[in-house]
């Protein structure tokens, strides 16, 4: 790994060290409490696609005429990530996106996504995210982590995109999570599988090969280009900082409802 890219490791390590260890972890004790942290995380699920999504739109040539764009490196490893992302294969062997994916572990486990529809649908007939945000009541720390994505990938900057992308979303998921998810798996195996599915496929594909293929990305984005990496690493900053509030949220409403 090249010196920047370490550079922004070591700036961000006690963040992801406050993500991998928040307290949200250890307050999921019952099928209830999951299906309030998955009807906060789902935002996040639904975003991150959207972000990958703004590098391909950036980094590859999406309309016609084709024209090349960029370089060929950079192609492949975000048509590479994409196909993954887009169109993996689920607990049946069906291709289907990482977001789909969620939401039907989301149904399984019987968490409420009507929400999350309202919100996308409101969005995809309005294209105006308030609107979107009050029509379904979207929680303010899911509205304030969109927002921030969104101001990312509005900044039409690759390197931005590819920073936030890279290091603020993968590896975050603690090995104290898998633990009750396998335990919750082990006693209700018929509301918790897709999700455990979906989970170790994150892990297998993301939180691996696709995050070396983003390690590459981010490096070729920033190059020798001092305030390119600088200004990557303030967005991975407040990538992760959005990441916290998210968490808060959702340990606020699990603890709210235990009363």
């Amino acid at each position: 790994m090249n010196g920047p890219l370490e550079n922004i490791q070591t700036s961000i390590a006690s963040l992801r060290a406050e993500i991998i260890n928040h307290k949200v972890y250890a307050v999921i004790e019952d099928l209830e409490d999951l299906r309030i942290f998955m009807e906060y995380h789902v935002y996040a699920v639904w975003d991150f696609m959207s972000l990958l999504k703004s590098l391909q739109i950036n980094l590859t040539c999406t309309q016609v005429p084709w024209y090349p764009v960029g370089s060929g490196n950079t192609r492949a490893l975000i048509n590479e990530i994409v196909a993954g992302e887009e169109s993996d294969v689920d607990a049946n062997g069906d291709k289907k996106s990482h977001f789909e994916m969620y939401l039907d572990a989301m149904q399984q486990c019987g968490a409420d996504i009507t929400q999350i529809n309202r919100f996308t649908e409101t969005l995809k007939a309005t294209g105006d995210f308030e609107k979107a945000y009050t029509h379904s009541d979207t929680p303010a720390e899911a509205r304030s982590f969109v927002d921030y994505t969104f101001k990312i990938i509005n900044s039409g900057e690759a390197h931005l995109q590819a920073s936030a992308f890279t290091f603020g979303r993968e590896d975050l998921i603690p090995n104290m999570f898998l633990t009750i998810v396998n335990d919750l798996n082990a006693k209700f195996p018929d509301q918790i599988s897709l999700f455990k599915y979906y989970l170790d496929r994150h892990i297998e594909v993301d939180g691996d090969h696709h995050s070396h293929l983003a390690l590459a990305m981010t490096s070729e984005l920033c190059g020798d280009n001092e305030s390119h990496w600088k200004a990557a690493e303030a967005a991975t900053i407040e990538s992760l900082k959005k990441r916290i509030e998210l968490w808060d949220g959702a340990y606020e409403e699990i603890m709210a409802v235990k009363g």
